[in-house]
């Protein structure tokens, strides 16, 4: 089994990144091609170098040797006291991946382990993130790694 170490993403890597975004877009579009564009146009491949330059924002990259196998982009999530809830402080996964010949070897949940650390070190006592039903693998997936449904959202077609 490969070895795999987890760290912040540098500039230069964005474009692997990129790829696996891609294949994680295809799983999207193919699940939901009522939601989501089957195509990786320059804007979605824009948002990862967006992400990167923002303080509030990170691109997390498991690497084995040299070899980029999977990615997180986190944000780092503020919501001030509202009329409807009280203040929260959480680490949001916007986007996740595994780069589909690294699959089941450990990845995902050495990215998982160190975005638990990286939010534990930031003062953050939670993660949070989404996942699409059709997606039956991640949901497991979070699952297995301790990730608990508290609210879900709901659709019928008319």
């Amino acid at each position: 089994m490969p070895e795999f170490t987890v760290r912040y993403a540098k500039k230069s890597e964005l474009d692997r990144v990129n790829e696996i975004r891609y294949q994680v877009n295809r799983v999207h579009s193919n699940g939901r091609p009522d939601i989501f564009r089957d195509d990786f146009c320059d804007e979605m491949k824009n948002i990862v170098y967006k992400v990167f330059e923002n303080e509030y924002s990170d691109v997390i990259v498991a690497v084995n040797g040299d070899t980029i196998c999977g990615f997180a982009t986190v944000e780092y999530i503020v919501k001030e006291k509202s009329p409807y809830g009280l203040q929260r402080k959480f680490y949001r996964i916007a986007e996740f991946g595994v780069d589909e010949n690294f699959r089941r070897m450990g990845v995902a949940t050495k990215l998982i382990n160190f975005c638990k650390q990286e939010a534990k070190n930031r003062g953050f006592d939670r993660l949070e993130l989404d996942v699409w039903e059709f997606n039956e693998g991640a949901m497991k997936f979070y699952d297995s790694v301790g990730f608990k449904t508290y609210r879900e959202y709901k659709e019928m077609n008319i």
